[in-house]
């Protein structure tokens, strides 16, 4: 098959282009290069897949541009398959400083990709969302049908975002999925997360930083399973129109995500405490049992397990990967 991979240079889309190729797809990957974060990450998942496509039955080819970019877009969707929807302007903090770059990437952006996959008449578009959507909880575990009130200018963009996708299933026939990832963590993810900033902190004999009094609590999602789900979508057409969660099902307090990544490296280092950052949710914990009822998800790494895999990654691709390193 032909896939689309919008912001396939990406974390998620990196490893999603990863993959299908491996899996002996032919894949394009649309992604603007920007620096949100260092560009040589981004320039390894390229690499990483090109590798891949070489050593297999899969091709790989890399096309730079925006999904704001209606012509870019309309060339590349035009003989694909598949779209699996990954580009977007990330970063709760980013968004409530930079409003509109989020607005234009996230909504007018996917409305772009859904107008030329409509035109070229794909199998299926699957949308990357996010726990964003949910803001501050009525209950916990989040449910599909849990308000959506978002705390944030990109909580909101994903939610219209949504709403654009839903919308060209019922109104255009479209095929669509939207997954709401819960705090997707792993190999080569961004730099500026807590998970990475805790282990690099800890590598480097400093003192994990918690922004807040560390109570508040995330569903952390491994990248292995994000990547199930979505391959998953290739072979059934089960939750066409749908909203999923995709998470782990737990949930970790970030003072005890601290305290598992110390103590892996260094257990006599002590947790320092910060004021809290503005648009972070207090708590996000999943529901996916309608995601295991349709298409049969099952998340197969525990945060514990998932954390100690990513320190003993990240041990051996600090060379490239860590920022302080990078800046020595």
């Amino acid at each position: 098959m032909k896939i689309l991979v919008t912001g396939g240079a990406g974390f998620i889309g990196g490893h999603l282009a990863e993959q299908f190729v491996r899996d002996g797809h032919d894949i394009v990957v649309l992604d603007t290069l920007v620096p949100f974060y260092d560009l040589g990450i981004k320039e390894r998942n390229v690499e990483i897949a090109r590798t891949a496509a070489a050593g297999g039955d899969g091709t790989y080819e890399f096309v730079e541009g925006s999904i704001t970019d209606a012509d870019v877009v309309e060339d590349v969707v035009s003989d694909v398959e598949f779209v699996f929807h990954q580009a977007a302007q990330a970063g709760v903090r980013a968004s409530v400083s930079n409003p509109e770059k989020t607005t234009r990437t996230n909504i007018e952006g996917t409305f772009t990709l859904l107008e030329a996959a409509r035109d070229a008449d794909v199998k299926r578009v699957v949308n990357a969302s996010s726990s964003s959507v949910y803001g501050k909880p009525e209950y916990l575990p989040y449910d599909e049908d849990h308000p959506t009130t978002p705390v944030s200018p990109y909580g909101a963009s994903k939610v219209a975002a949504e709403h654009y996708v839903r919308v060209y299933n019922e109104v255009y026939g479209l095929p669509t999925v939207s997954l709401r990832y819960f705090t997707v963590y792993g190999p080569r993810m961004r730099p500026n997360m807590a998970f990475t900033n805790f282990v690099s902190r800890c590598l480097h004999g400093e003192s994990p930083v918690i922004y807040g009094d560390g109570t508040q609590t995330r569903d952390f999602t491994y990248v292995e399973d994000v990547v199930g789900v979505n391959r998953d979508l290739l072979s059934t057409d089960a939750a066409d129109g749908e909203v999923l969660n995709v998470g782990s099902t737990g949930r970790i307090t970030i003072d005890d995500l601290a305290r598992v990544i110390r103590d892996e490296i260094d257990p006599s280092l002590e947790i320092e405490y910060d004021d809290p950052r503005e648009g972070d949710a207090k708590h996000t914990h999943s529901d996916v049992s309608k995601a295991r009822e349709l298409i049969g998800y099952e998340p197969s790494v525990s945060i514990e397990e998932g954390a100690k895999r990513f320190v003993d990654w990240y041990r051996e691709n600090e060379d490239w990967y860590d920022p302080l390193v990078r800046r020595s």
